[in-house]
């Protein structure tokens, strides 16, 4: 019971490596606030059935990462539960493929919003309420695509490659209110994104990879649980890469 009592918030935890997040936090008895765009009945069910079979709350909130207001907004619906906000786990966005010259601006804008501006709004707004806390632990879900610059990544690449350095900034200006920042680089995982790539491109990722595989997002999860509780207390402004050995 890593996170028992503690209250996380995570972004995009309806599929894929966000639903394992919410499924392992709520697992080490942590209090979520569940971050989606939109409602569903698929997303209300997995939140009945996780916070039953672990005894914890699950608070829905439902906003689009792609309209500041509504960041801003969810930000402040937030706050006014009035509780202590130990971990803000920023998981969600998009993925996009286009190689250099055919990648548009509208393609740049859009990924870039989503996965790192839209990020940086909401732990703004967040990181201020922890900073009275004098406490608290951030996670950026970045991407090994923001670190390696293979061809095809360029939009998506550099929208992960700014969460990355934003990380390492956040960490600095943070760490003297006992606030720490740290970003996870997942490689091939097996979620809707991996189902959505190009299958060359899919063999290709596994090949490249020491253990020539591709993670299940309950072994992304492990590693944000570590980085969630007082485990990793002296570790800040790190990017842990979790791609099975990728070169």
């Amino acid at each position: 019971m890593l996170l028992k009592n503690m209250t996380t918030i995570i972004t995009g935890c309806n599929k894929g490596i966000g639903k394992s997040l919410l499924e392992k936090f709520a697992e080490h008895g942590a209090n979520i606030f569940a971050c989606v765009r939109e409602e569903t009945a698929a997303f209300n069910e997995l939140m009945n059935t996780v916070s039953i079979n672990t005894g914890v709350k699950i608070t829905p909130v439902y906003f689009d990462l792609e309209d500041p207001n509504q960041v801003k907004t969810a930000v402040r619906t937030i706050i006014s539960h009035k509780q202590k906000i130990d971990v803000l786990v920023n998981n969600a966005g998009i993925a996009s493929g286009s190689i250099f010259q055919m990648t548009s601006s509208a393609e740049l804008d859009r990924l870039m919003k989503i996965n790192f501006t839209s990020q940086i709004l909401f732990s703004q707004g967040l990181s201020r309420y922890m900073s009275r806390q004098q406490r608290g632990s951030i996670i950026n879900i970045a991407s090994v695509a923001g670190i390696l610059g293979n061809a095809g990544t360029l939009s998506y690449g550099a929208s992960k490659a700014a969460l990355i350095f934003a990380t390492k900034t956040m960490a600095t200006e943070l760490g003297v209110n006992n606030i720490r920042v740290n970003a996870i680089a997942p490689g091939i995982a097996m979620t809707g994104m991996f189902d959505q790539m190009d299958e060359k491109a899919r063999n290709k990722m596994i090949g490249s990879s020491a253990l020539q595989r591709v993670a299940h997002p309950d072994e992304i999860a492990n590693v944000a649980l570590f980085l969630a509780s007082d485990l990793s207390s002296f570790i800040t402004g790190q990017t842990i890469r979790v791609d099975g050995g990728m070169i």
